[in-house]
């Protein structure tokens, strides 16, 4: 090959030209397209295209016109923050940071959520912004710069990854108000939006800050009150978005307050740093680590006021630097900072005030609050077991149906006597022992064999013939019982029972009692109820429990991050 080349040196070719030909002949179709098309566009941006240069500054002007973006003639790269020490303009060169991310620390009260917001409105309208906001400070920014406001109470599971995918779609800048949801629900959340938003298909990869306000809770370096699933995910996800978000175009940006609660794989993914006031060495030293501080100058970082920070990384400053934070036009939603003078009351008015209709408010309904399961009842059948009885007579069928003698009085004897068994006049049955279990307290928490040997037991002592009856079809006694179906109309009970076929005896008794609020009209049971007919009172099984219903094909639920949940069941008995 390099003998080919030196021969073309004296034919009318040059080797320069003909190495660039077979480099370019080797790539793949796509990729020479690609190439030649930058190639284009950056010639046509620079002038040096004659025949493309009027028409992409004429083409770019009339899609700014259309899209109401600002023109790109007048569109920056680099975006100010704030002041040096000095008064000299502290900036961040954007198109840096979408390459490089940011991670920006604080103490509470040193003016953390300020920077961002500051960030967040001075390259609004440059660059799609999306906004993971637990304590719902951004949501203002929606009416002065056009954000999309997503309550994520308001939405289920799979309408928030929908809404995901359709943001990455549209290049809306948008907010995640997660302040309606519990903690752990703001964590799920969060995670199914982030991770729909990096499994977007690869037409939508346009760049966008992801900006994520109290990181620690998204990405925690240890274990907490969360469970391992929800854990799983939340760390995925921030993982997915440092490290792999970048040839995705998401630049991630993350807040925390306490670097050593923050996963270390999601720090040390960002080149750029924004340090504010800590006072916790461990903290102090970390910052200063990033930083490239020795423990001395660490001290500076304790002595940083609200709203200063010292910047480093290749989008803000090859060295350190301080950085006073410059102003806002936009506001959180929470309390003032500043102090303000108490209210004015004569004496005994603010009392009058406090106590006013008192008992009133107190009597007003309360929300619910889930209260913890019924202790489970003694059951003392070992006691009963071992207690001397003296067991029916068996009437003969020979004799003659009359008024029964009166029994004689049993003789006294050394241990002390037992109560006389009842004799099965004929009015008591077997369903009637079963309603009798299931309605005692705490009957469903109780093992199905325990419950079972006390039917026998009952059903012994009453002289009701019961060999015929197993456990398994006690079970599904028991479950009518409890359900309260057993309450119901024949033919409701016939049409209700037939749709309960094949359901798992464990399941029958929540099923059948979603089956009778559907054919009745009622309102759905709650979880407490569900998990008191499922015989626990963990939520997590009664959403399994749900899980598995659903899966089989015999109800729908839909169920949002409010909590909220309703359930439908796609074949309803029909009514009598």
């Amino acid at each position: 090959m390099q003998a080919d080349f030196a021969k073309m040196g004296f034919a009318p070719y040059d080797p320069k030209i003909m190495r660039l030909v077979v480099k370019l002949r080797k790539m793949k179709p796509d990729d020479r397209s690609e190439q030649d098309m930058i190639l284009e566009t950056y010639k046509a941006a620079l002038g040096m295209h004659a025949r493309w240069g009027k028409r992409w500054k004429t083409c770019a002007c009339v899609f700014a016109r259309d899209c109401r973006l600002p023109n790109p003639c007048r569109v920056t790269a680099h975006i100010d923050i704030g002041r040096g020490p000095e008064g000299q303009a502290i900036g961040i060169d954007l198109a840096e940071l979408l390459a490089t991310r940011l991670l920006v620390q604080g103490n509470s009260g040193s003016g953390k959520s300020h920077l961002l917001r500051r960030l967040l409105e001075e390259c609004a309208g440059q660059v799609q912004q999306i906004i993971i906001d637990p304590e719902g400070d951004f949501v203002t920014l929606a009416d002065a710069f056009g954000h999309v406001v997503i309550d994520a109470g308001a939405y289920s599971p799979r309408e928030i990854e929908e809404l995901a995918a359709r943001v990455r779609q549209h290049r809306a800048s948008v907010v995640l108000a997660l302040d309606e949801l519990e903690v752990e629900a703001q964590i799920r959340c969060a995670a199914l939006f982030l991770t729909a938003l990096f499994d977007a298909p690869r037409e939508h990869w346009y760049p966008a800050l992801v900006v994520v306000d109290e990181a620690q809770m998204f990405a925690p370096a240890a274990a907490g009150e969360m469970n391992d699933e929800t854990r799983r995910l939340t760390l995925a996800a921030m993982t997915n978005l440092m490290c792999r978000g970048r040839k995705r175009g998401l630049a991630g940006i993350v807040a925390t307050q306490r670097l050593a609660k923050l996963a270390k794989n999601v720090a040390a993914e960002a080149s750029n740093f924004l340090m504010g006031r800590t006072f916790l060495d461990i903290d102090m030293q970390r910052a200063a680590d990033l930083l490239g501080m020795d423990r001395r100058q660490a001290e500076r970082i304790r002595d940083l006021q609200r709203g200063q920070f010292l910047g480093l990384g290749p989008a803000i400053s090859r060295r350190p630097v301080a950085v006073h934070v410059g102003p806002v036009r936009t506001a959180g939603r929470g309390g003032g900072q500043g102090l303000i003078p108490l209210p004015d009351a004569a004496e005994g008015a603010m009392e009058a005030l406090l106590t006013d209709r008192l008992a009133e408010a107190a009597a007003a309904p309360q929300p619910v609050r889930r209260a913890p399961p019924p202790p489970p009842p003694r059951a003392d059948l070992e006691e009963a077991l071992a207690r001397p009885r003296d067991l029916p007579e068996v009437t003969r069928a020979a004799e003659p149906l009359g008024p029964a003698p009166e029994a004689e009085t049993p003789a006294p004897r050394p241990a002390p006597p037992p109560a006389p068994a009842p004799v099965n006049d004929g009015g008591t049955t077997p369903e009637d022992v079963v309603r009798a279990i299931a309605l005692a307290e705490g009957a469903t928490y109780r093992p199905a064999a325990t419950s079972f040997r006390d039917f026998a037991i009952r059903c012994r002592q009453a002289g009701i013939a019961s060999a015929h009856i197993d456990i398994a079809r006690f079970r599904r006694m028991f479950a009518h019982a409890v359900s309260g179906l057993d309450q119901l109309e024949s033919e409701a009970q016939t049409a209700i029972a037939a749709a309960a076929e094949g359901v798992d005896d464990d399941c029958l008794a929540p099923y059948l009692a979603i089956l009778i609020a559907a054919h009745c009209g009622h309102a759905m049971p709650g979880e407490d109820e569900l998990g008191r007919l499922y015989g626990s009172a963990s939520p997590s099984r009664v959403r399994r429990l749900l899980d598995h219903l659903e899966r089989q094909g015999r109800i729908v639920v839909r169920e949002d991050f409010g909590g909220e949940r309703s359930i439908t069941v796609p074949l309803l008995p029909a009514a009598a």
